[in-house]
């Protein structure tokens, strides 16, 4: 009878956990998707600007954006450390809440150049217009930087191990839906200006909806926190910033698992990148219509949205939440996709050759979603911030492969052997992970 009442007693509060879990994972995906309408637009204002000012060059927004992603990636690896040691909620809401500033100040740059040269036309004015775009820019990563990260510390917080390899995946779908509808909505824009305002103004209401809805714990809604697990950091140490200082050092800085895990998501990137940044190119090359190219590259998004969900629901049902098992064999997959697309693209075989990209898109988003998920669980939710943020920023380190190197290689050897060189990453990528084959989750013991 008393274990029946205690079960009773019980069911409300685990109903009350599951509503709060499921809230916090659906309203920190709509938070994120905001950062990305206020980071892709600038893309989309590209081409606007050049149509009205014609002395702008790409080789100017490409010298900006490849400074971008360097701080980027800089910016997620500091803000990984803060975030273990911050609210969430108002960590993302600050992040966000510059971002939408800063597009806004984005759309008055054409006068804030008139007011600091006195020209509304001409070279000095297209360089004052450049140089503030430049420091906006700027501006506008750092605090990119604080929308993983909290993400990241809410999902170990109300996220479990054993599920968080699916339910992470379902929330990395954020990054791909924030993308599509951004491009969407300024795909129709014609006016520079609004690129950035229209974003803004939708990012602001994102602002107050992560105000509304998020709550950092499950203490903060009187829920109990998950269980601790083996190697957590004592919260009776928390105000002492020596021990949670050598926690970090030890757990995450000189853990060579999370190390291991970066190395690979390099390589996860430089291909995903390759693909994403130079795919329509090299399509429209082999003979794709622009618009087809840019149908087929969306393809691989869509697949990839599917793919991380499997990845994480196969994870945790049959690899008993073993996610580098998983990525090991995914990245595989995605090298003999790259090397049937090196042969294919010879044999007038569109169909096949979509299909084996849209396959490769299939494997590749497993591995970039499920490699946070292992290094969260192995330095424990207190570290988890913090593992991702290393994670994050050497993913954004294949920028410099990608960028001019690649394009480098391309001049001289041409579209065709990109293919096998991609191939050759992600062989090395799923050597690298797979190292980790046999590592133990210290997750499985509670204390």
């Amino acid at each position: 009878m008393e274990n029946t009442a205690n079960n009773q007693a019980q069911d409300p509060q685990a109903k009350k956990f599951k509503y709060w879990q499921w809230r916090v994972i659906i309203c920190s995906m709509i938070g994120y998707a905001m950062f990305y309408f206020v980071r892709k637009n600038f893309s989309f204002a590209i081409p606007l600007l050049q149509a009205e000012y014609a002395d702008i060059t790409k080789a100017q927004f490409g010298a900006i954006m490849s400074a971008g992603g360097i701080i980027y990636g800089i910016s997620k690896l500091i803000n990984g450390v803060i975030g273990d040691r911050t609210n969430a909620r108002w960590h993302l809401v600050l992040g966000l809440a510059v971002c939408v500033a800063v597009n806004f100040i984005f759309g008055l740059s054409a006068k804030l150049s008139t007011m600091i040269t006195g020209d509304v036309a001409g070279p000095d004015f297209v360089g004052g217009l450049i140089a503030i775009m430049s420091a906006l820019y700027i501006i506008n990563q750092i605090f990119q930087g604080c929308g993983f990260a909290p993400c990241n510390h809410l999902m170990v917080s109300w996220v479990p191990p054993h599920e968080l390899a699916t339910k992470m995946s379902i929330w990395n779908m954020s990054h791909s839906i924030g993308a599509f509808v951004a491009a969407v909505i300024c795909g129709y824009i014609t006016k520079w200006q609004l690129c950035f305002w229209i974003p803004a103004c939708i990012s602001l209401f994102g602002v107050f909806f992560i105000i509304v809805t998020l709550r950092d714990t499950p203490k903060s809604v009187g829920l109990p926190e998950l269980p601790k697990v083996k190697g957590e950091f004592d919260e009776s140490e928390k105000k002492d910033p020596k021990a949670f200082r050598q926690f970090l050092i030890k757990k995450v800085f000189l853990n060579p698992i999370v190390w291991i895990l970066a190395i690979t998501d390099l390589f996860v990137y430089i291909v995903r990148f390759a693909i994403l940044d130079w795919g329509p190119s090299m399509l429209q090359e082999m003979g794709l219509s622009s618009r087809l190219s840019g149908w087929t590259v969306a393809l691989f998004e869509v697949a990839g949205c599917v793919g991380m969900i499997f990845a994480g629901v196969v994870s945790d049902k049959l690899f008993k939440s073993k996610s580098q098992r998983v990525c090991a064999i995914e990245f595989a997959l995605v090298a003999l996709c790259l090397v049937g697309l090196h042969y294919v693209q010879d044999m007038n075989a569109p169909v096949l050759f979509l299909v084996l990209l849209v396959l490769a898109g299939f494997f590749l988003y497993g591995p970039q979603a499920l490699l946070g998920v292992v290094a969260s669980n192995q330095v424990s939710k207190k570290a988890a911030s913090s593992a991702v943020g290393i994670i994050g920023f050497m993913s954004y380190v294949s920028t410099l492969i990608t960028g001019y190197p690649l394009g480098k290689f391309a001049d001289k050897f041409g579209w065709h052997p990109i293919f096998i060189l991609m191939a050759g990453v992600a062989i090395v990528g799923t050597v690298t992970v797979a190292t980790l084959w046999f590592i133990k989750d210290p997750s499985i013991n509670e204390e």
